[in-house]
């Protein structure tokens, strides 16, 4: 029995020494560039060729591009900042609404001598990402969204309602004495709830991730991202007038946002093209790195095509129509993608039945309806024919 004990405990010891946290490429130059809006934003950037900025989200910072960027810098130039008070940028008291942060992002590219560009973006660098397409529209190629709401657009009020995003609301000075020290516990449950595989992120990048909030002033940074939301959505609230033109690709997790990304974009997008990968959960770079770096180099690369429904990237359509009586949802939310699927239903319905006004002639819509607390819908396993 004592053996067996060691044995086990010895192979997990060795589990964890072979894992290597996230890192960009070596070959990657790095500059710190001030914003005017006053912040201090650390930057990396590499390769050559159509420049592509990847905006990272909350509970990881620019590291957490690192499969993307290493593909991408092939044939790109590939500009990865972290954003304020997240990384080595700057920890200001204020700034954090993302208004504010796309033009931090602004100061980058320009500071950098480039202009036009692609943006790729995960969690709250979503947010970032569409107020950066909204204030500078004729400066973003294609833009790619995954997995996360965008404050104010629907079905943001229902979102908030959800008990799983207790995280938006946990912020002040004793928010940040009671995480003090206990970082990881806070953090791991967030990327607990949010993947579909427990042993993703690894533990060598969940600790390398924290070490980066647990930087004096990171989790007041941290928590400033959430504290912003109420300004976010009323500058969202004021974007949404303006439709982007620009292609979007809408990239859900199965086991998390699913195909309900793509229905919040076509709120604020013309034309957006929906992906969801199939057994992931929330963290797309952690958990299935290659085939979410093949879907957004697709994307980035291949033909323009007009989306006015939710099509494959290779523009034929990609799922099962259905209306909302004819959807079945998943009888239990799966445990590693959050709680109990509190209000999922109706949120599903209401953006069932919204879209359905927006296309013309078309009275249903897309059957891969999920969320963070869903599990996973109906739909083909592999719809874009990546492998």
């Amino acid at each position: 029995m004592i053996r067996c004990f060691l044995a086990v405990a010895l192979f997990a010891v060795a589990t964890v020494s072979s894992q290597t946290p996230p890192s960009l490429p070596s070959s990657f130059q790095a500059k710190t560039i001030h914003s005017p809006e006053g912040a201090d934003i650390f930057v990396r950037w590499g390769g050559s060729g159509p420049v592509v900025v990847l905006i990272h989200g909350y509970a990881e910072n620019s590291d957490s591009w690192a499969p993307l960027a290493a593909d991408l810098m092939k044939d790109h130039t590939v500009v990865v900042p972290d954003l304020r008070g997240i990384g080595r940028s700057s920890k200001p008291a204020g700034g954090y609404d993302k208004k504010t942060q796309a033009k931090d992002i602004r100061a980058v590219v320009t500071s950098l001598g480039y202009d036009k560009t692609f943006v790729v973006a995960h969690d709250i660098g979503n947010m970032v990402a569409y107020a950066y397409a909204a204030i500078y529209p004729d400066r973003v190629e294609r833009l790619v969204v995954m997995d996360a709401p965008i404050p104010g657009i629907d079905p943001w009020n229902e979102i908030l309602l959800n008990p799983g995003v207790w995280h938006f609301n946990f912020r002040g000075p004793d928010a940040e004495r009671l995480v003090a020290g206990r970082e990881r516990i806070y953090f791991d449950r967030i990327w607990n709830d949010f993947t579909a595989d427990p042993g993703k992120p690894d533990e060598a990048t969940r600790n390398f991730f924290t070490a980066t909030y647990a930087q004096p002033g990171g989790m007041r940074a941290g928590f400033a991202q959430f504290a912003a939301f109420s300004q976010d959505a009323k500058d969202n609230k004021v974007f949404e007038q303006t439709k982007l033109t620009m292609p979007v690709m809408a990239v859900g997790g199965e086991k998390s946002f699913g195909a309900l990304q793509a229905v919040i974009m076509r709120h604020v997008a013309t034309n957006v093209q929906e992906e969801v990968v199939a057994g992931s959960g929330h963290w797309l770079m952690e958990e299935r790195p290659a085939y979410t770096v093949a879907l957004i180099r697709k994307f980035l690369d291949g033909q323009l095509v007009a989306h006015a429904v939710a099509n494959s990237a290779d523009g034929s359509a990609n799922e099962e129509r259905l209306t909302p009586t004819e959807y079945k949802f998943p009888q239990v939310g799966n445990p590693g993608t959050g709680s109990s699927g509190v209000g999922l239903r109706k949120i599903v319905e209401k953006e069932i039945d919204r879209s359905n006004a927006t296309v013309p002639g078309d009275d249903k819509i897309g059957s891969r309806v999920s969320w963070w607390f869903a599990g996973s819908a109906r739909y083909p396993s592999n719809p874009s024919g990546i492998t």
